[in-house]
């Protein structure tokens, strides 16, 4: 278990914690089209903006959104350095609300999902001890809240910021996965004109005409799973399944422990459709089946890994490296084998597809939730 932490420390980068301080990143509009993803701390929010309450006139906020994730921050905003803040978020694709106030605490899920991959108009205004949310200028959700502690007339600043929290998450009352890979344009935020300040480590990336489900690996980075977070064993005869939906090139994935490491290339499986150290993408989707059993790693029902003394299942539980899209590391193995290219249209492990949003680490460059549909098809011409 220590080799694996050590292995994951060495992925991650150091966190930033925000608080009123300005993001150490760029300045841009919150006007333009924006990518959320592609950043480094969950919680972190890839921007924020924060103004003198005195200069509000308008507390209303309206912008397009778009996403096929099924749960994230989207749009958060806080008065008082936190003491009282508001979280708009999706869970299961649905829009939900949390808002903390003096003594209260709220939260509120419903109206239509938003995780189709369409652009919706949301808006969300205040209206006096209420809190609405419209989609496509029809009302979804209204939120009241009354405290006898809150103070009517509020001085200081107001901070606003996207695709996270500048709170801690212990404040929420249903915890969610902050993550959200999704696109947002024509922002208007209350009446500000101010430019947002970025993350420092917010890559940010173009949105995509079009998209559609899948997670995609540019040829950069990798998301690394612990087993031991992942389902684990049902019969020892069964063995642990993994099966990869998707079309791609490159390292599919890696298992490896102390002393031990099994590298899977795609474009070198007869089974995946594409020819011995071909380079072009199947015409057709792949499916790749990766069993693990007691003494052996099969690919396609075809044994690849045998051993007397290496039990995998026990292995597997203890906790290994699963990692889809190459190998981690700097090392020598790891700058040989490319990394992935190309869209997964779903991972799945015993029977339970894998969100790789709850990746112990995901490179920045990887999607967790949505492939360019334009960069697949010049891929598969």
């Amino acid at each position: 278990m220590k080799y694996l932490k050590e292995v994951i420390i060495l992925l991650l980068c150091p966190c930033l914690i925000l608080l009123c301080r300005r993001a150490a990143g760029d300045q841009i509009s919150g006007r333009g089209t924006i990518n959320l993803a592609h950043r480094q701390q969950k919680w972190t929010p890839a921007m924020q903006t924060c103004a003198n309450l005195s200069d509000i006139r308008s507390i209303r906020s309206f912008f397009e959104f778009r996403t096929l994730d099924p749960e994230g921050a989207v749009f958060y905003g806080d008065t008082k350095e936190g003491q009282d803040w508001f979280v708009l978020s999706l869970r299961d694709g649905i829009p939900e609300m949390q808002i903390g106030k003096a003594d209260i605490l709220v939260s509120v899920k419903g109206g239509r999902k938003l995780n189709d991959g369409a652009w919706h108009l949301l808006e969300l205004r205040s209206e006096g001890k209420f809190v609405v949310l419209e989609v496509n200028n029809e009302v979804e959700l209204v939120v009241g809240l009354h405290s006898k502690l809150a103070e009517e007339q509020l001085t200081g600043k107001i901070r606003l910021a996207l695709g996270g929290m500048l709170v801690d998450k212990q404040k929420l009352f249903h915890p969610f996965e902050p993550e959200m890979d999704a696109c947002i344009r024509g922002g208007h935020w209350l009446n500000l004109s101010t430019p947002w300040d970025t993350d420092s480590t917010w890559e940010p990336r173009p949105c995509s005409s079009e998209i559609k489900k899948g997670s995609y690996f540019p040829g950069t980075g990798v998301a690394v799973f612990n087993t031991s977070d992942l389902p684990a064993l049902k019969t020892e005869e069964a063995g642990i399944t993994v099966e990869i939906f998707g079309s791609w090139i490159g390292t599919t994935l890696s298992l490896q422990s102390t002393g031990f490491l099994y590298v899977l290339e795609g474009d070198k499986d007869d089974k995946l459709g594409l020819k011995d150290g071909s380079t072009e993408f199947p015409s057709e989707p792949a499916t790749l089946t990766f069993t693990i059993l007691k003494n052996s790693l099969v690919v396609n029902s075809k044994p690849k890994v045998k051993s007397e003394t290496l039990d995998f299942l026990s292995m597997w539980k203890n906790g290994m490296l699963l990692t889809f899209g190459g190998v981690p590391g700097d090392s020598e193995v790891a700058k040989s084998n490319p990394y992935l290219r190309g869209c997964l249209e779903k991972i799945v492990v015993q029977g339970q597809v894998i969100d790789l949003d709850r990746a112990a680490y995901k490179h920045t460059a990887v999607s967790s939730h949505s492939c360019p549909t334009e960069a697949m098809n010049e891929l598969t011409l």
